[in-house]
């Protein structure tokens, strides 16, 4: 018999697109987004002591990713984009089922007229609007393993680039988004298989489109426009 799982929850986040998210949870722990329930979800009940926690699992579903057939391939980006791997050793969200895991911190739970008892959360990987299927807390003896090992991609090494963010366009960010910003930019949003140093890349992000170039392990920011729907 099949089971239709429904969300139990939605993202709210900064970015409007998959673009520019970062690649794991944790990778920019300044990104601020905030969880709220479906209406059938908002008994405060259901999230008695989740406030002792200080990080959670997310399990949710990158919607984006959804098609016909799957493949028992990918191209992990840490690894340029270049090398197939198993679709299992690795968390492309292009997956026989789509479903990503995220491990985010539990900033606070706040009380609210609309939408009943929210979540906010930092270091989240999530585009605005995901659906969330299951929330469950981080148990550090049981959920860290210092000893692990981490595949290839203790190997792909790192690809945080110099980001060069002029200050007066730095200015034109909310204050409290400029840090995550920068934080986002370091990790490289491009695609692996583009690195034209002539392009200019727009990031989606907190309302505007961050412009920017890279040139070798710098990239710099060239203007920042409103982004209008």
């Amino acid at each position: 018999m099949q089971t239709t799982i429904q969300a139990i929850a939605r993202m709210h986040s900064d970015f409007s697109s998959k673009f520019g998210i970062p690649r794991q949870s944790g990778l920019v722990q300044e990104l601020r987004s905030t969880i709220v329930f479906e209406p059938e979800f908002r008994n405060p009940d259901a999230l008695r002591g989740i406030e002792e926690f200080s990080h959670l699992w997310l399990i949710w579903q990158f919607s984006e990713a959804v098609r016909q057939g799957w493949s028992a391939t990918v191209r992990p980006p840490r690894l340029g984009g270049n090398t197939r791997m198993g679709v299992f050793a690795t968390r492309s969200p292009f997956r026989p089922n789509n479903l990503g895991l995220s491990s985010v911190t539990l900033l606070g739970v706040e009380q609210t007229k609309n939408y009943g008892t929210v979540l906010h959360v930092g270091g989240a990987d999530l585009m605005d609007g995901t659906p969330i299927f299951d929330i469950k807390p981080y148990i550090p003896y049981g959920d860290c393993h210092p000893d692990a090992v981490g595949g290839f991609t203790d190997r792909a090494g790192e690809f945080l680039l110099n980001v060069e963010f002029p200050q007066q366009l730095l200015e034109m960010l909310p204050e409290d988004k400029r840090d995550a910003a920068i934080g986002v930019l370091s990790h490289d949003p491009r695609p692996s298989y583009q690195r034209n140093p002539e392009r200019v890349y727009g990031l989606p992000f907190a309302g505007v489109d961050i412009r920017f170039t890279v040139k070798e392990n710098v990239l710099t920011v060239q203007e920042i426009v409103p982004n209008i729907k």
